[in-house]
């Protein structure tokens, strides 16, 4: 009993196995020839392993002179550049030194001026009050003779009833001035 399958014959497979031994074929002459080529670039007897000189020849004397030439002069570099960082090292130590006798200077100064406008401040708070306590009648007498910025910075510190009874016992154009001098003193601060 034999079967036949639909579509199917046997010639395919047969060339199948052609085309295969084919190519096992070409495989095995390639490796032949690869093999042979491989075995003629190998030599026969083994080559001696190059000599290497027990000693160097002598440096001739120009290599030997501009070597010590150029030692020499790295020589001179380096103490150059020995005494050049000694230098630096010198100048900053003296430059930190200066640096913290002006911040001491700075710190003394800025002490002298604080005691200086607390002693001022001092003075004027109590003039204010001496100008205060006098009679109204007098004090516009004295406020008259004085300065119009001079007396409006004066009466600017004083309690408003203190310099509303100096300022009514004043001319009215001296009034005048000094009003116009409190009022405006502070129009050109900043508003921003």
């Amino acid at each position: 009993m034999t079967r036949k399958t639909k579509g199917v014959s046997r010639r395919p497979r047969g060339l199948l196995w052609f085309l295969a031994g084919l190519l096992c074929i070409s495989g095995a002459i390639r490796l032949g020839l690869g093999f042979q080529e491989a075995r003629a670039l190998v030599p026969s007897e083994p080559a001696a392993p190059p000599q290497i000189a027990a000693s160097c020849p002598p440096a001739p004397a120009e290599v030997l002179a501009a070597l010590q030439s150029r030692e020499s002069r790295l020589a001179e570099q380096e103490a150059a550049f020995s005494a050049r960082m000694s230098a630096l090292e010198n100048a900053e130590t003296t430059i930190k030194a200066r640096l913290d006798e002006l911040r001491a200077a700075e710190a003394a100064l800025s002490e002298t001026l604080a005691r200086s406008d607390g002693a001022a401040e001092g003075d004027l708070s109590r003039l204010t009050a001496v100008y205060e306590a006098m009679k109204p009648k007098d004090a516009a007498t004295l406020f008259e003779t004085m300065a119009p910025d001079f007396a409006a910075g004066f009466l600017g510190r004083m309690r408003p009833e203190a310099a509303a009874g100096i300022l009514s016992g004043m001319t009215p154009e001296a009034a005048y001035t000094i009003s116009v001098l409190l009022a405006g003193r502070n129009a050109l601060v900043p508003t921003e």
